[in-house]
């Protein structure tokens, strides 16, 4: 008899988690030091629990790349205008752009918190990377947040020249829930009859979002506490304020929804991550969908490791990494 419960399912084998990276051990520390001044962000109001995320990542979006221009434009979509910030490097390699969609549960984090990861990639790949202030949950309830990443993407490649990019070479990308919604952007494209973006560069995805039988796994029973990042308890109330429980839609859950036709993607995977196993599903099932993908996983990253380009070699490596990916993959399609 099958047990109901799915947690019965999730194999207790190697439970033990894996050491984490000293650089990464050391972003974990200061990261809990600051995080330790305020208030969990889920017992104070909404507006308090962005602003507690913005002074704790701050410093981390502080220093870097400095780049030749960085321009602010409002962008039209059909909730109303949203914000998108656009980073130029002093070298431009590449003639393409990158469009970033930053993390935080669809309910915290800005342009400004991902600041310096916008700026890496600028700087790393010699190329255009813009980024979207996109309506967070509970004010944008899924699909709001895609809708507008989707109307920006459209924009964007319909204004190319006035950003100075080659619209042919235009790739989609973004971290935790940006993942997820630069999936849900290359899947509502396609459905419409839209040509595929260039790639998608996909930072520790949660792609198994609001499926009940992706809460337990072996990932999450080692990583899921809160010590290495993104907590269960988290990822739950990140879920309570961005899905409606009426709506069923499968770019919601992109390992549920059908990947034929996608783009090439990368998928970055922190080895001490809750929703690690996510992420080396989706890309099994993109390769089942006869979809060009290629997976990097980093030894002893936590989730949102990325941000520790500061003081992690391990960042740093995997935002060079990125940047080959990036480059191989923007030649000319003949």
């Amino acid at each position: 008899m099958t047990h109901p419960d799915p947690a019965f399912a999730a194999s207790t084998q190697g439970a033990k988690p894996a050491p984490l990276d000293p650089q990464i051990q050391l972003f974990v520390q200061r990261m809990a030091a600051d995080a330790a001044k305020f208030p969990r962000r889920d017992t104070v109001s909404i507006a308090e629990g962005r602003d507690i995320a913005e002074k704790v990542r701050a410093p981390w979006a502080a220093g870097g790349p400095a780049m030749a221009r960085t321009t602010e434009h409002q962008v039209p979509t059909r909730h109303g205008e949203v914000l998108i910030r656009a980073h130029y490097p002093k070298e431009r390699r590449m003639p393409g752009a990158f469009f970033y969609i930053h993390g935080g549960g669809f309910v915290l984090f800005s342009v400004q918190t991902h600041d310096r990861v916008m700026r890496e990639y600028a700087e790393r790949a010699g190329m255009v990377v813009i980024g979207i202030e996109y309506t967070r949950a509970p004010e944008g309830k899924f699909p709001h947040s895609l809708d507008e990443c989707v109307d920006v993407v459209n924009w964007l490649l319909a204004q190319s020249d006035r950003f100075g990019f080659d619209p042919a070479q235009l790739f989609v990308g973004g971290d935790s829930a940006g993942a997820n919604l630069s999936v849900g952007v290359s899947i509502t494209r396609r459905d419409a009859g839209q040509a595929p973006l260039a790639g998608m560069l996909l930072n520790y995805g949660g792609f198994g979002f609001g499926s009940p039988e992706w809460v337990f796994t072996p990932s999450v029973l080692k990583y899921g506490a809160g010590d290495y990042g993104l907590s269960v308890h988290m990822a739950g109330w990140f879920a309570s304020q961005y899905i409606d429980p009426a709506r069923v839609d499968p770019r919601l859950t992109p390992l549920k929804a059908r990947l034929e036709g996608l783009p090439p993607s990368l998928l970055v995977v922190a080895e001490c991550d809750t929703i690690y196993d996510h992420q080396i599903a989706m890309d099994q099932r993109l390769k089942a969908a006869g979809c060009a993908s290629t997976l990097k996983v980093y030894a002893g990253a936590i989730h949102s490791f990325l941000e520790a380009v500061a003081i992690s070699s391990l960042a740093v490596q995997a935002f060079d990494d990125s940047a080959r990916w990036l480059a191989e993959h923007a030649a000319p399609r003949g």
